[in-house]
């Protein structure tokens, strides 16, 4: 006769088939979220936000890249944005993660380089990015280690201004942006240098909107967009307190990890989470305008997964108010 199993060995016994349940399931959970952070999608979001009497306006918005030189798939997607025609690209930074990644990424971004564009810069333009339990972000945005290596963003950023791309690090720019309607849109830009390292001086759009008697920006019939890299509540208040149309913004991923249903779980900034991605509307100073967070293309490169939360570049096709 086979003596009694002992209490523990049983207990062993029936626990084993939900590891062994818990351990499939985590398994699939991964293998989804790898193969998610390589279904690159096009969202298109229509908004009238133009002056009245303006030809429609096409911008492409790209943020958080994150380009790593094994991403052969990414660049190549990268290239065939520009068959979407766009008036005008806007990028809000964070392009790559590595230094060998910088030509790289010249490379692929090269056919919209030569179409009109604006850009600000993010944390991972300047340092490459560190390993870090993903488990630190629920503990509030997260923090610049001062040991990580600096990148070449000089590099990056003068082949942006070289390429006719407007630099809006800490300042304005008047554009006149050609449209597929054979006209020309005045476009008043203004952004900020990376608000998660505290960098960011908003300087103001250029010119002066006339006043509307109430001490806020009257509309003078020209288009202001506000663009930062990472959305928090200082700038968005600033810039639509100062008069902006349209603000647009990346960093936050989409949350990068989301929960069917619920959301975003974080945003790594003071954004509320109900805001991590998409078109939703930001009020200050008794002004309400749209806001556009971009999920971007990438992921962290030490979390290379993203769960119900897709990579994403964004058309906007801006029509006029009303």
């Amino acid at each position: 006769m086979r003596p009694a199993a002992s209490p523990a060995r049983r207990m062993f016994r029936a626990a084993a088939p939900a590891a062994a349940g818990l351990a499939a399931t985590a398994g699939l959970g991964l293998a989804w979220g790898l193969a998610e952070a390589e279904a690159r999608t096009v969202r298109t979001h229509r908004l009238a936000v133009l002056p009245a009497g303006s030809a429609p306006l096409r911008v492409l918005h790209l943020s958080d890249i994150h380009l790593l030189p094994r991403h052969r798939a990414k660049r190549a997607w990268l290239r065939g944005l520009d068959a979407l025609e766009p008036d005008l690209v806007v990028n809000t930074g964070d392009n790559v993660s590595a230094a060998a990644s910088v030509p790289l990424v010249l490379d692929a971004l090269g056919p919209l380089l030569a179409r009109p564009g604006v850009f600000v810069p993010g944390s991972n333009d300047y340092y490459a990015p560190k390993a870090a339990n993903p488990l630190r972000y629920f503990a509030g945005p997260s923090r610049m280690d001062a040991d990580r290596p600096r990148l070449p963003s000089d590099v990056l950023f003068g082949a942006f201004r070289a390429a006719g791309w407007a630099d809006l690090t800490n300042r304005g720019a008047a554009l006149a942006v050609p449209t597929r309607a054979g006209t020309t849109l005045e476009v008043l830009a203004a952004g900020t240098d990376d608000p998660h390292l505290g960098l960011d001086a908003w300087a103001g759009f250029p010119g002066s909107a006339p006043d509307d008697g109430a001490g806020r920006p009257g509309d003078d019939g020209r288009f202001r967009l506000g663009v930062t890299h990472a959305p928090y509540r200082r700038v968005l208040d600033a810039m639509t307190a100062d008069g902006a149309d349209l603000l647009l913004a990346g960093h936050t991923h989409g949350g990068q990890v989301c929960v069917p249903f619920l959301g975003a779980l974080v945003t790594n900034c003071d954004l509320p989470r109900r805001q991590a991605s998409g078109v939703s509307t930001w009020t200050a100073a008794g002004r309400t305008v749209p806001l556009e967070v971009s999920a971007g293309l990438g992921t962290a490169p030490s979390a290379p997964v993203r769960f119900a939360c897709r990579p994403e570049a964004v058309v906007l096709d801006l029509v006029p108010r009303g």
